[in-house]
């Protein structure tokens, strides 16, 4: 899978890219992402990316040419592209599993007071928000789309069967989980969990998963 990330501040994503089971992902030849500077795409010999909103108001609004002119020099057939914004449709499992099935994703990180109108019109298949709360730019939520999305690409994972019981996956939170000590200041692991009956175990689990989603957010049983 191919993910090009379209950023005035590419920088950010080292930390990220760099570490962990991503960066595992990408050295082994697993996931590719790219990262592209939108200044590189700017205007005049300022590399300007964005102007005064028309109508007035606070803030700049970033210009489409220069997103425009990004995302045509990246654009596959098979490209899906993404405007991360506030006002899109919030990202969920569903969505997650739909991105992974795909062989392209290119991600527009949005920033100042927005991006014009056309951009999400006549460029982007989609815009996506990562909840209900404004950011100060779309790399962090870009960093949540590949961090979720690449978790699903085979071979990314060391062991995919614990895909299998994280929460959202079955439409349940996840149950409680235990390791060693048995014994913790007082606090006892579930005596089920040390009896070696593994109906039992899966019986407990697939329970305690109903609790903590009634308790936590009763709307996913609906």
């Amino acid at each position: 899978m191919r993910i090009d990330i379209v950023t005035l501040f590419p920088q950010t994503f080292s930390c990220l890219l760099d570490t962990s089971l991503l960066g595992r992902a990408i050295e082994s030849g697993k996931l590719e992402v790219r990262l592209h500077d939108l200044r590189a795409h700017g205007l005049g010999k300022h590399r300007s990316v964005d102007d005064e909103p028309y109508g007035g108001g606070a803030g700049m609004v970033m210009r489409p040419e220069p997103i425009f002119d990004a995302v045509e020099t990246l654009r596959s057939d098979a490209a899906h592209v993404v405007l991360l914004s506030p006002r899109g449709s919030l990202l969920n499992h569903t969505r997650v599993e739909e991105f992974a099935a795909l062989s392209h994703l290119i991600l527009i990180c949005g920033r100042y007071e927005g991006v014009d109108e056309r951009v999400a019109e006549h460029l982007a298949d989609e815009e996506l928000s990562i909840g209900d709360y404004v950011l100060a730019g779309g790399e962090l939520a870009a960093m949540v789309v590949v961090e979720t999305v690449s978790r699903l690409v085979p071979g990314v994972l060391g062991n995919a069967k614990s895909l299998d019981s994280e929460s959202h996956t079955s439409g349940l939170l996840e149950y409680p989980q235990y390791t060693r000590p048995a014994e913790f200041r007082g606090h006892q692991v579930p005596e089920v969990l040390l009896s070696g009956h593994h109906g039992e175990v899966e019986r407990w689990r697939r329970e305690q998963s109903e609790r903590v989603t009634r308790e936590r957010r009763p709307e996913l049983l609906e």
